[in-house]
């Protein structure tokens, strides 16, 4: 008996451990330019928008999970960079930063 609990309570302890990410990630706001990863960064076999940053006098590039605000916006920064402002949460996969969007528009100028 006290075997099985144990096994239990790890099983549950390893279930929080896997979400802990995912529910403590906070969404941020961004600004940067928006550009093809295929097209005008030569990354990968397929178009996908990454919004570039400044840190620290360093590009940062995060990569944008495909999904319904995504997809209405790739068009538009497919050939050419566009400065944008968008608001999503970030997690790192693979040494990548991916941003999950929940809000994407043009910076004002």
């Amino acid at each position: 008996m006290k075997k099985s609990f144990a096994v239990l309570a790890a099983a549950a302890a390893l279930v929080l451990f896997a979400n802990a990410g995912t529910a403590l990630a906070k969404e941020v706001t961004i600004t940067g330019e928006a550009k093809c990863a295929k097209c005008m960064l030569h990354e990968g076999d397929h178009c996908q928008t990454v919004i570039q940053t400044e840190k620290h006098g360093k590009t940062v590039n995060y990569y944008v999970v495909d999904n319904k605000v995504a997809q209405g916006f790739h068009k538009d920064v497919c050939h050419e960079a566009e400065k944008v402002t968008v608001t999503g949460t970030v997690k790192k996969v693979a040494g990548k930063r991916e941003l999950t969007l929940s809000k994407i528009e043009l910076a004002k100028q």
